[in-house]
This record gives structure tokens, sequence and C-alpha cells, in this order.
């Protein structure tokens, strides 16, 4: 892998960054002016001469060795070299960075093939690329998008900065397309439908009544599931400590009344308490680590009886507002037992409570429901309504003034931009609505669902400067630039400070740029680099649906999933945090690990659910190649998969991903066994499942890179 290469990977978050932020300039829309005469830089005009190879000899180089194969009848791999006019790459710019990735990477010409010599190789590839640089450099195109939608984690973050709560939208929103990168967040791959926009409606008046309480509010539920195949034996966090397994959730209480809380236990196959013989278990439910109720739970518990396994607390007065509630499991085995039961899908039927082999079996919990408000006596003041009530009418004449500053504060922020006199008198609009039908919340209510159902807070539209031509390069607005530079490191909105900046006009000057840059990156929030960009970079969200043979690994579990991903997140960071050489992507010795990861890696005396950093002994483990998550995502159920691994690189780190496989080819389970019946090894099967002369010019590739990591179950 050549340094280049390398850079690449790092650089390829410097540029989106770039590009994503206004450094890269923009385009106006053809399609909404008239043509106009394109107007070259000064400085730009000079063209430079790239140095390498003469025309003649690149010429006479893909006529040799690529036009064989690459040409309109044959057209390998897709691909044909009739459209790259080597005179005029420019022309098609796509192609010739087809090229350049194909050839950096040893793709071409294929094995087996007669090869240029690597010199030759280099100094075209070099050639290549001067040639496209110099080409962009006098003719810029940033591209257009027609508009920009806020995705689930962005419209989440955003909630969560306009009013300091957590709101859970994936059961409000559609998921989000992804690109071909696997991205979610590219205006490209975004689609608005009918479900969208009832999705963002509901999401509006779910956060409306969270974030500002309401006084009406009818009596609801909402149930939270345990997936199975959470192991449940290890503390939660935010649960009281001296409790396993469980769940623990911050909700919002919509209003001051009576609540109750019902949890719901696993069964067995024949439907009685999963951990029937285990005595003397106890759940303990708590709000903000007080205890609320502590169930007693009864070995003889079974679906057939009137409550099944369900345990419900009486009627618990809360006050409205974000609140911690947990329902967990006493502790009373931390370090004598271990759970397995969890991942067990295929054998759960044949397991009964108590121990079976090398199987424990302890009571799990199910669901945990929050049913209410059924009585309220009001709503009491809390966080998110104190970021919002910035003022309080102490008599009908103050009423308006006062709303219009609440509103326009809070339309200033969601909608990324000062308000104009437009916006405010729409939304008062809203809010005189509100006021007639209630009282001064009611109106400030209906308002704020407003602002949240408005484009303007669900699209990042660009303002077009209206002296702007059809095809002319522009620079973006310093708010548009905050905007796009907020939700690429952050996923929220840009924050007092850089909305400041902006406004001054003052963002765009590099070295306050670059202040403000390195300012959001020592921020918190800059933790959406890790858990979003490298998250769908490094394809971890893929490790959710990983589900390995129980039979073969019993002890992986959606917990262990949860620590890998956490890990990789957390190396990302660190990396991006400290500055360091994006080399150590691959190299570096640190990582970060708790308990759960450490039992798995087995790492000794490190204990609790928090993550720590330490430094690695085993070399092999260095880097995202050594990481759980990227060798279990790029496995198959019951072994290793050498082919996953290989075109993980090809297409993670290499941007160069290998074409399908023939569907005629053989999976590499019929190649189990050789004639005589003896078993043969992973690499073994390999080298017969690649003699087809169909799969070996990709497997030549693929196949060494993944056998590398071969040692790595």
């Amino acid at each position: 892998m050549s340094r280049r290469r390398l850079e690449i990977i790092g650089l390829t978050a410097i540029s989106l960054l770039l590009a994503g932020t206004g450094l890269a300039k923009k385009q106006v829309p053809a399609a909404k002016f008239q043509t106009a005469p394109r107007t070259v830089p000064a400085a730009a005009v000079a063209k430079p001469v790239p140095a390498g190879m003469s025309m003649e000899s690149q010429q006479a180089m893909v006529k040799q060795y690529c036009s064989g194969c690459h040409n309109d009848k044959v057209k390998s791999g897709g691909m044909t070299l009739t459209d790259l006019e080597l005179a005029h790459v420019g022309k098609n710019p796509e192609l010739a960075e087809k090229v350049v990735r194909k050839l950096r990477v040893g793709l071409m010409p294929p094995a087996g093939s007669s090869k240029p010599p690597a010199d030759t190789v280099k100094a075209f590839v070099s050639t290549l690329e001067n040639t496209l640089d110099t080409y962009a450099a006098l003719n810029p195109n940033p591209g257009k998008r027609g508009f920009q939608r806020l995705t689930r984690t962005e419209y989440a973050r955003s909630i969560q900065e306009l009013f300091g709560i957590e709101e859970d939208v994936t059961a409000l929103l559609p998921p989000d397309s992804l690109s071909n990168d696997g991205f979610d967040n590219l205006a490209d791959a975004q689609g608005f439908s009918a479900t969208l926009t009832e999705g963002y409606m509901r999401a509006a008046s779910r956060v409306t009544r969270d974030a500002l309480g309401d006084p009406k509010a009818p009596p609801s539920s909402e149930i939270f599931r345990l997936p199975r195949s959470a192991g449940q034996m290890d503390h939660v966090d935010g649960a009281p400590l001296g409790t396993r397994g469980g769940i623990s959730i911050v909700y919002n209480f919509p209003a001051d009344g009576e609540y109750s809380f019902r949890t719901l236990l696993h069964a067995n196959s024949v439907g009685s308490l999963l951990g029937a013989n285990i005595a003397g278990e106890q759940l303990d439910v708590s709000v903000d680590g007080a205890r609320i109720a502590l169930f007693e739970i009864n070995q003889r518990m079974s679906e057939t009886q009137p409550t099944g396994l369900n345990l419900t607390t009486g009627k618990v007065f809360m006050k409205a507002g974000a609140h911690r509630v947990s329902a967990a499991f006493v502790d009373k085995h931390s370090g004598l037992l271990d759970d397995h039961i969890a991942p067990i899908e295929n054998v759960l039927a044949s397991i009964d409570a108590g121990d079976t082999g090398m199987v424990t079996v302890m009571p799990h919990l199910r669901e945990f429901e929050i049913a209410g408000p059924f009585t309220v006596s009001g709503v009491s003041d809390f966080e998110s309504r104190r970021k919002v009530y910035s003022c309080r009418p102490l008599s009908a004449a103050e009423e308006v003034p006062c709303a219009t500053r609440i509103i326009k504060d809070l339309a200033a922020r969601a909608y990324r931009r000062p308000a104009t006199p437009e916006d405010l008198e729409g939304l008062l609009t809203f809010y005189d609505r509100g006021r007639k039908a209630g009282d001064f919340e009611s109106g400030v209510r209906m308002a704020t669902q407003a602002i949240l159902t408005s484009p303007k807070f669900m699209f990042r539209f660009e303002q077009v400067p209206a002296a702007a031509k059809p095809g002319q390069v522009y620079r973006i607005s310093d708010i548009d630039l905050a905007s796009r530079l907020s939700y690429f490191m952050w996923n929220t909105i840009p924050d007092a400070e850089l909305l400041a900046v902006a406004s001054q006009g003052r963002l765009k000057d590099p070295p306050v740029l670059e202040k403000q840059v390195r300012r959001m990156l020592k921020d918190p929030k800059a933790d959406s680099l890790s858990k979003k960009f490298a998250g769908q970079w490094l394809h971890l969200p893929d490790l959710d649906a990983i589900n390995p043979n129980s039979s073969y690994y019993p002890e992986y579990d959606q917990t262990l999933a949860e620590a890998m991903k956490r890990e990789t997140e957390l190396f990302f960071d660190s990396v991006v945090r400290e500055d360091r050489n994006v080399i150590d992507l691959l190299t570096a010795n640190h990582t970060f690990i708790n308990e759960r990861l450490a039992r798995h890696y087995g790492v000794p005396n490190i204990l609790g659910s928090e993550f720590r950093r330490i430094e690695l002994a085993d070399d092999n483990r260095r880097g995202l190649l050594g990481k759980g998550a990227i060798l279990t995502l790029t496995s198959v159920a019951d072994r290793t998969s050498p082919v996953y691994r290989g075109k993980w690189v090809m297409v993670v780190l290499f941007g160069t991903p290998p074409p399908p496989p023939h569907p005629a080819v053989p999976k590499l389970e019929e190649t189990a066994a050789t004639a005589s019946g003896k078993s043969l090894t992973v690499r073994e099967r390999m080298e017969m499942h690649r003699a087809n002369p169909a799969c070996m010019s990709c497997h030549k590739m693929i196949d060494p890179i993944g056998l590398a990591l071969e040692n790595f179950d």
C-alpha cells in the first residue's frame, strides 16, 4: 500500500470538509439561468505543462496494454477507453479518475497480462493526475444541489441543541436513504415523499410536547424492547450501581401527573420464566437513581397466568421534563456467572431454566413500558422550557411583545440565520391561532410546532446571489458556510459563536475559519465525526446485521457488538482530536476497551462499562485492521471470510471496489471437501474456488489482502 493511498484515507475527510463548507465554491444550477461565458481567474490563465510522459508515449501505452480489453466491443469490467481523450481528459474526468485509481492500486493490467514497467505506469499516472488537476483549476466545478434535507441524526441533534432534550426519532421518521458509498447525508441520494412529510409533522408534534410540556396531554404508552441478543449480566450505563442488565433511558414526561411502569420478562421454550431456578432474583425500577419499586421475581411465573410475566408498578407521581428511568436486576452474581443465553436463538427451544453445558440462564428483561399521564396537575418548569421561555408576560399587553421575542430567537436558531420580518409575520399568525384557542403558552406551542415543520428548518437551503449568472462559480455566503461546517462536524445547528462570526462576514477568512474548525473539534459534539462520518465510511452500521453462529461463538451478543463498534469510534476520534498522522489509522498501537470487550480480547484488570485507553501488547492488533468490529463485519456466521476482508480493504481504504461475482460461480461452501472426503482449510477451499477462470482475476487481488488477516478469528 503506497503512502499516497494511505494519505487518501485521511484526505477523504479533509476534502469532504472543504467541499462541504464552501472553501470549494458553488455553481449556479443551469436550469434556472441563461447560459453565460465562463470567467477564468487571471492566475489560472498561464496553463502549466504537466511533467511526465509525452502524449505519444501515453497513447502508445494505452493502445498496447489497455485497449485490447477496454474497448467498445469487449468493455472488460464495464469500461471502455475509447472516450478517454488523453489530450483532453477534462471532457471525461470520471473515466480518467477511474483509470488513476485502478493503476494506483495495481488492479490493472490484471495478473497474467503483459504489463508495462513500473516506472512507466508511475509516470503515466502522475501525468494523468497533473492534467486533471490543471483542468480542474481552470474549470472549477463544485457541483450543485437542489436541497439538503436533515437526516434522522441531524434532526435529533438539532432538537437537542434547540431544546436540550434527547428525542428518539427512529419511530417518527422513516429510515434515510443511503448513497452507494453508504452515506446518508449526500443530497444526491436523498429523496422526499408524503410519508417523510408526515413523519416530520409527527416529530414536530412530539418534540413540541416533550420540550414545552402539555397540560392537556392524554394518557398514552411507550414500549421499549430489548433485543434478545443483548447480554444482561453487565451493568448498564445510567442504571443504579449494583444492578445488572435491564434498560436505562432518558424519558420526557409531558406533564405533572401519575404514570405507571410495566416490565415484561423473557420466557423459556414452554412459556415459563426464563431462569426460574435462580432464587431470590429482584428487579429494581428507579427514576433519577431513586427507587420507586422493587419486584421480587416469582419463580413460578408463567405466560399462562393472568398477569403473565409482567410486573407493574402502581401509579407514581412524576413531574414534567426529562428524567432518567431504569429497570435493572439487583446484581447478586457479578463475576460468578456468565450470560450466554441471549445470542443462542437456534438452541433456545431446547434450553430449560438453569445451566445447560456452557450456557447459564438468568432472568432477562424483554420489555419496559411507561404509561400516562393518568391525572394531570399542571406542567412544572424544566430545562427545555427555560431555554424557550426567555420572558414571561405579566399582562395582556405584554403577551405579543414577549411572544415575538421568543419566536424570533427560536426561529433564528432553528433556521440557522437571523429571522426575517416575513418569517415573524407568518409565525405570529400561528401564535395568534393558538392563543385564541387557549392561552399564551398554547400560542407559543403552536408557533414552535410551525417552526419545526417549516422547510426552513427541515431543509438546508442556500441563497444564490442575485447577480449570479448561469454556469458562474460563486462563493456561498458565510451564513451558509457556517451551516455546512456545523452539520459536517457536529451534525447539528451552528452555535452562537459560529453564527456571530458568520454574521460579521469573517468566516470565509482562512485564519478565522481554521480557528473555528479547531474550536469545534475540541467540542464534545465533534464526536459525530466518529459516530457518523467514520461509522458510515468504515461500514460500522453493517455490524448490526451480523449474527455469528451461536454454536461456534456462544459468547457473542449485542453488548459485545456495541462495545466493538464504540472501540472503533473512539479510536478514530483519538486520531482526529490529537491531530495524529493519518497513517496512524493503520499503525497506532493504542485502543479503547471496557470490561466486556476486555474479556473478549483477553485483557486483564479492566472493570466496569467505561471505556479507557490502553496500549496494545499485540502488534497484530494495531490500527483499524485489528479492531474486532472490522474483523467481525467482514466475516460470515460460522467462519472468517478472506474475500469479505479483502473486499472491505479495497472498497473502504482503496476506494476501488471489485466487480460483482459471476452468477455461475459456486459458493465457497460447495468446495468444503475433496473427493476423498478430507476437510479443506479456508485457504485450500479458496484455491479451488478461484481456479475458475471467471474468478481468478479478481480473487488474485482480493484474496492476498484477506488472507493476511486470517489469523484473526
